[in-house]
């Protein structure tokens, strides 16, 4: 054993992988590899990122972290199906992953079924940790709710009373005005709702889109569309001047996966979340960002975070544990403190969200291309009920 523990500091010492004497501990992690790569590549390379750090380090337990990737399609179908194979055939000792909140509940729903743990990296939807939650499973990232709630104190600023909303047609897209319209109306008592566009996710009508919201004579627009079907929306509105004189408070348009290809086409003064990479200056994220550009040669984006710290948490979870049993991994999750490269956050254990937090400012043109201007992190935790009303509003049998 100590000949091992020295040719590993060795081996780190010079810059390699220690050799590991025990069998990796298997991750399987399943997500929308092909269907939307502008998030889950960068979201995979922040993975690749972790594993190398942690596994030079020597491993978690005297093991090397393994993941085995699939591939879902944005079909919750597929994404259960794959996390039955993984189980079963790959044996993985935990799962992770998903991008949608489709996919994301369907793997939940099989960890809760075969009581295997699932770290749900990326899916919004509030269901995952409240009316669907379950012990096995823990979310990452600042949800549907939390997201709403940052996004509603900047909206209550503006002198907007009429409001019209365009999201896609699915539960992150339902969630996401449900809550957005909860926290505005909860904060502006003269709101009013006066029209809705429901385009289903990646076929946007832009077109159709646009003239259903200019027929409601909104003063202010609630947007959630992502990916193509914003950079539709947005050229558009652009031609037809959906936009101008109008306030839009738009989730997650600051993210430089859907910011970077709007160019110049970028409208100015959009209240975003987003991820303003190239202004962040703490020291934990210079020290993910300059590793993330040595080893990839391009700038990180928002999924790249979300994909290093899904693997970090798991490590220090591991840690916590001492061991890949499920039940001692649940006990090790909760109330588990982890660093990442927005600062330092937890899993509660009232309702197994992480406080995890966001950035929120407004959409600026800077050189041709999209940036985030005025933004500012907000901590997760500052957005969420109590632990206790999020335990509350689980299911009895997830409750702690």
């Amino acid at each position: 054993m100590r000949r091992t523990r020295l040719a590993a500091a060795l081996a780190v010492a010079l810059g390699a992988t220690p050799a590991f004497a025990a069998d990796p501990i298997r991750i399987g992690e399943i997500n929308s590899y092909t269907a939307l790569a502008a998030f889950t590549l960068p979201y995979k390379k922040g993975i690749e990122l972790a594993l190398e750090e942690i596994n030079r380090a020597g491993g978690v337990l005297g093991r090397p972290l393994e993941v085995v990737f699939r591939d879902d399609g944005f079909k919750p179908a597929d994404a259960a199906r794959h996390a039955e194979e993984l189980v079963t055939a790959e044996k993985v000792d935990l799962l992770a992953g998903t991008f949608s909140s489709g996919t994301g509940l369907a793997v939940a729903d099989y960890a809760n079924r075969q009581k295997i743990l699932f770290v749900a990296s990326e899916p919004l939807s509030d269901a995952l940790v409240w009316d669907k939650g379950s012990r096995y499973v823990f979310r990452l990232r600042a949800s549907t709710a939390m997201q709403a709630e940052m996004l509603a104190a900047e909206a209550a600023k503006l002198p907007a009373t009429r409001w019209a909303t365009v999201a896609p047609n699915y539960e992150y897209g339902t969630a996401f005005v449900a809550a957005f319209k909860q926290a505005l109306s909860a904060k502006r008592s003269d709101v009013t709702w006066v029209g809705e566009q429901w385009p289903a996710q990646g076929k946007l009508d832009a077109g159709a889109t646009v003239e259903g919201v200019e027929s409601a004579k909104p003063q202010a627009i609630f947007n959630a569309t992502f990916g193509p079907d914003l950079a539709r929306f947005v050229k558009e509105g652009n031609s037809r001047d959906l936009f101008k004189g109008r306030a839009v408070v738009s989730a997650l348009t600051g993210e430089p996966e859907y910011l970077d290809p709007l160019k110049e086409e970028t409208p100015e003064g959009w209240i975003v979340t987003g991820y303003p990479w190239s202004q962040i200056d703490t020291e934990a994220h210079r020290s993910f960002r300059t590793a993330y550009e040595a080893k990839f040669k391009e700038s990180p984006r928002l999924g790249s975070v979300v994909g290093y710290t899904t693997i970090q948490t798991i490590a220090a979870a591991l840690k916590k544990a001492g061991s890949t049993e499920t039940e001692k991994l649940i006990a090790a999750y909760r109330g588990l403190e982890f660093s990442s490269p927005f600062g330092p956050a937890k899993f509660r254990a009232g309702d197994h969200q992480s406080t995890l937090g966001a950035f929120v400012g407004k959409t600026a043109q800077k050189d041709g291309r999209g940036v985030m201007v005025d933004w500012r992190y907000i901590d997760g935790a500052s957005v969420l009920p109590s632990e206790d009303e999020g335990n509350r509003r689980r299911p009895a049998e997830a409750r702690n």
